[in-house]
């Protein structure tokens, strides 16, 4: 730690040369007034910069006349003529191109990348694209289509989660402006809880990650909302098979702030009540979301924003069973100019996940669960544009969690009798992150980036058990289990991580460029789950005196290479080795359980993969190849005989292809197919009689030892826009699409039970009484109509 002010200091020196002065401002779009991040600021004489998240830029040289271009793809350039002589604030807007399918726009978009942020295994996708691939039900769905990109797999059909370069779902952190979304699915998550009219933003980091970030092994999800149409009052909205949206925007004052709200709500619950059978029409399945943001320019130097994501899910059959889960977040963020270099941001920001579960098992007699877990934190980042070859970012952060495991209560007075009201003791922690990182372009060829995060994890008050295991079962011994106490407040288990960081970029020719990285990563949080797919109950518990931290270290490296043409290829390999990964014990018990700790098994794991990507961005046919190469290993002792083990989540190939073809200004046509090696599973070793029912046993049995059936599918979809009239401010486009198009019959769970008699109407060579596998599918051909409008 002693080195760190050194560090520090040797940084900022480089601000002792000879004087400097500084371009700064703000890009916005002209249309609406939003901020562009990304965009480029090029001066003739060399240099340039891109805009930060929040649209600002800031430039330092010499004095003297230059010519700035201000450039974003899809926009047309601006130009302007500086005198540099001071310290100048210019803000630009940049307006639409009228077409953006000419030979301009491959221009533009290779000059942009000569100066653009050099970033190895980042993934990007504009919402615009986003919204153009078909997908299930006609919803367009943020995380479902970034598994299409390569080294991110779907989690599996129905299921919004996703796994990246070897991590577990748990291991991927999802922000949505700052504020951690624990749970990012709708309806089990059929749908995630992301709604595309609100998104402004998606980046994915799965290597070479920014000191900034921290708390995850596998990736980082960045999602921002939009701020609002600062210009004029608009509306975006459509109504779908399954659900239907609202979004409204305007300023509070023109030019000066605006707002957004953007709703959405499902309506299977509305066509229930018409369902022939009685259970299905008292029962109850729905989910809402609602999206808030405003912001407000207090002056020259400071902005304000204040931004909210509430939504939840309801899943009810008849009176005898319901559960319901949603996510609340809040964030207050206010970004403030120190002067022309110097950018900060300092959010307060609050998450908070929970869900509850209601069964009835008799009349006038139920009992409830829930579960949560909830965030305060505090963070500031800083960012000091030293000049056009360095930028220095530094900042920290301190989280407070909050886990409540479960308290399990009766619903009534006559549950009373039957049941106690049990809670399993709350537990609290707090989490810090301080860093520092350098941006520095070393030539025109070579960039680096290279920072040091420094991680803290302290468990606080209530107490905790010290287990001692049957070394042949690995289950605790009673007996020997020790419950320490402990004041409240008091710190009794602290963890400290360093995650060092580091990038570099090297362009062999304009369009060609080899980029490496190394990031170390710690994790002090994580869910309680036994399959590949994590569930809304699956329990968030955090390190302990007996769960030590996760750690992982990556290495990557990739060769990039674009072509004029408007053709973007690369290919990049990893390797990821990671410590303290945990697992669970056979036969475990991870629900409602105070002693989970006892229950969980940990050592090392390691991932490797080669991914692939060819795309074509511009003109009317467009489109993308991904394809991932990968393997995902454990080694638990206690676990499939101590050996090495396949994860569950382990898919050894991973293939898209998407394709659009824009016929006219009025048609346009998406197809994608998708390809995935199967996921694991164990299979049992033999079975018994019990309790007048066959029994199967997965005793001793190697973990992993089976793959379901490879997942392929194939979607279409066609958009049809309204016609073009003059003066026309109401735009509407009818979306049509074929999910899963040739029906395949995708295994989504595998179960093993008795033959019985009706089961040889599909199977007439099978022998009644044997035990076999079953698959389970979800969906099959599944046509979607949605009518998108906008005005």
């Amino acid at each position: 730690m002693r080195l760190l002010p050194i560090i520090l200091a040797s940084m900022l020196s480089i601000t002792l040369f000879a004087q400097q002065y500084t371009i700064s401002g703000r890009v916005k779009d002209a249309a609406n007034g939003e901020t562009l991040l990304g965009a480029a600021i090029l001066i003739e004489s060399g240099g340039g910069a891109v805009t930060n998240e929040y649209g600002f830029y800031s430039i330092s040289t010499t004095a003297g006349t230059y010519k700035v271009t201000y450039k974003y793809l899809g926009y047309d350039d601006v130009v302007k003529t500086v005198i540099l002589d001071r310290n100048k604030t210019i803000n630009v807007e940049l307006g639409e191109k009228a077409n953006q399918l000419g030979t301009a726009v491959v221009s533009a978009k290779a000059l942009e990348k000569k100066v653009e942020n050099k970033k190895i295994s980042v993934v990007k996708m504009e919402t615009s694209k986003i919204k153009e691939i078909p997908v299930i039900f006609g919803e367009v769905d943020i995380l479902k289509t970034i598994t299409l990109l390569p080294g991110i797999q779907s989690a599996g059909e129905g299921n919004s989660g996703f796994n990246v370069r070897g991590g577990s779902q748990d291991q991927n952190l999802i922000l949505l402006d700052e504020a951690t979304v624990y749970n990012a699915s709708h309806l089990l998550g059929f749908f995630s809880v992301f709604n595309g009219d609100a998104v402004k933003d998606l980046e994915v980091y799965k290597g070479g990650i920014p000191a900034k970030y921290g708390g995850r092994l596998a990736s980082i999800v960045d999602i921002k909302m939009r701020d609002g149409n600062a210009k004029k009052f608009a509306a975006i909205g459509g109504i779908g098979t399954i659900s239907s949206r609202l979004t409204l925007e305007g300023p509070i004052v023109k030019d000066k702030s605006s707002f957004m709200v953007a709703g959405r709500r499902s309506y299977a619950d509305v066509f229930l009540p018409l369902a022939p059978d009685e259970t299905v029409r008292e029962s109850k399945l729905y989910f809402y979301d609602l999206n808030l943001k405003a912001n407000y320019e207090l002056s020259d130097k400071d902005r304000l924003y204040v931004s909210g994501y509430f939504g939840r899910d309801v899943l009810g059959l008849n009176e005898l069973f319901a559960i319901n889960w949603g996510n609340a977040t809040a964030t207050l963020r206010w970004n403030h100019l120190v002067n022309e270099k110097m950018f900060v941001n300092t959010s307060l920001v609050y998450s908070d996940f929970n869900y509850g579960v209601d069964i009835n098992f008799a009349e006038n007699a139920s009992f409830g669960l829930d579960q949560a877990i909830n965030d305060i934190y505090i963070k500031s980042d800083w960012t000091n544009y030293v000049n056009t070859k360095s930028t220095l970012n530094f900042g920290g952060q301190v989280i407070y969690h909050r886990f409540n495991p479960g308290l399990f209560s009766p619903n009534n007075e006559a549950s009373s009798i039957l049941f106690e009201e049990t809670q399993i003791e709350k537990r609290k922690a707090l989490e810090t992150g301080w860093y520092v990182d350098q941006e520095y372009k070393h030539s025109p060829r070579l960039n680096f980036r290279y920072g040091l995060r420094v991680s803290s994890f302290s468990n606080i008050g209530g107490s905790e058990y010290t287990y001692t295991k049957n070394a042949e079962t690995n289950e605790p011994i009673s007996a020997l289990t020790v419950k320490d106490s402990f004041a409240d407040g008091e710190i009794y288990n602290t963890y400290v991580g360093l995650e060092p960081r580091a990038s570099a970029s090297y362009n062999l020719t304009t369009n060609v460029a080899i980029k490496a990285s190394y990031n170390r990563t710690f994790q002090y949080i994580q869910q309680a789950t036994n399959t590949a797919s994590s569930f809304p109950t699956d329990q968030w518990f955090s390190a302990s005196r007996n769960v030590k931290p996760q750690r992982a270290d990556q290495v990557a490296i990739g060769l990039f290479k674009n072509f004029d043409i408007g053709l973007e290829t690369s290919a990049e390999v990893y390797y990821k080795w990671m410590n303290n990964q945990v697992d669970y014990r056979d036969n475990a018990n991870l629900a409602f359980n105070e002693n989970l700790d006892g229950e969980l098994l940990t050592g090392n794991g390691w991932a490797y993969g080669a991914e692939f990507y060819v795309a074509k961005t511009e003109g009317a046919s467009s489109g993308f190849i991904s394809y991932t190469w990968a393997k995902t290993m454990r080694q638990i002792d206690g676990i499939s005989g101590n050996n090495p083990y396949v994860a569950g989540f382990d898919r050894r190939h991973n293939l898209s292809l998407v394709f659009t073809q824009k016929f006219s200004k009025r048609l346009l046509a998406t197809a994608s197919f998708v390809f995935a090696s199967g996921q694991p599973l164990t299979t049992p070793v033999s079975k018994y009689y019990y309790d007048d029912e066959w029994q199967t046993n997965y005793n001793d049995q190697e973990r992993n030892n089976f793959r379901l059936p490879a997942y392929h599918r194939a979607d279409i979809g066609v958009t049809l826009q309204s016609k073009d009239k003059p003066d026309k401010r109401f735009n509407s486009n009818w979306n049509f699409s074929v999910y899963n198009l040739y029906n395949r019959e995708n295994p989504y769970a595998i179960y093993f039970r008795t033959i019985r008699d009706t089961d040889l109407v599909k199977n007439p060579d099978a022998t009644v009484g044997n035990t076999a596998a079953f698959q389970t599918t979800l969906f099959k051909i599944i046509p979607a109509i949605t009518w998108n409008f906008e005005f």
